[in-house]
């Protein structure tokens, strides 16, 4: 089942605008942007969540992509709108949690890419995998919504 073309329910959306900067000298977005969007569409789910970078430094933690798998499903070139849909797919609530990303061109809907990371909750001074605080295990947490959708597709 799709979501009004969403992969899952309920997407946090972060709304990028490709520029020339982000092309390559083949005249399109290079690969590595969309990752740089993931990252920055992560971020902004976090603080839209009402947590801070400054509540990571004070709770010494952070949080460590282990894995990305990346499909490239289109290209984007400058001036295209994307709307990056982010949601946590799986989270154990101490170590480990997962994102998955789609995004698409917000002009037609088309999927651009979708991807995956697996991410471990790790000790800012240490660089040692440790337990996620508080704020971390609310801001890791699937939403209901999510979690019924992941089972009927299962």
């Amino acid at each position: 089942m799709r979501y009004d073309s969403w992969d899952l329910p309920d997407p946090y959306i972060h709304q990028i605008t490709a520029t020339k900067a982000d092309h390559d000298d083949f005249g399109h977005v290079n690969n590595a942007r969309y990752l740089v969007w993931a990252d920055e569409a992560a971020w902004t789910h976090w603080a839209t969540r009402g947590f801070t970078r400054e509540e990571c430094l004070a709770a010494d933690r952070g949080i460590a992509i282990i894995r990305t798998e990346a499909d490239y499903l289109g290209q984007v070139t400058a001036g295209d709108v994307i709307d990056c849909a982010v949601w946590i797919t799986q989270s154990d609530q101490k170590l480990r949690a997962q994102r998955n990303y789609q995004f698409r061109r917000a002009g037609t809907g088309e999927t651009v890419f979708r991807a995956l990371t697996k991410v471990v909750c790790f000790k800012l001074s240490t660089g040692r995998p440790a337990r996620m605080t508080d704020i971390f295990k609310q801001h890791y947490c699937v939403l209901p919504s999510v979690a019924r959708a992941l089972v009927t597709e299962s």
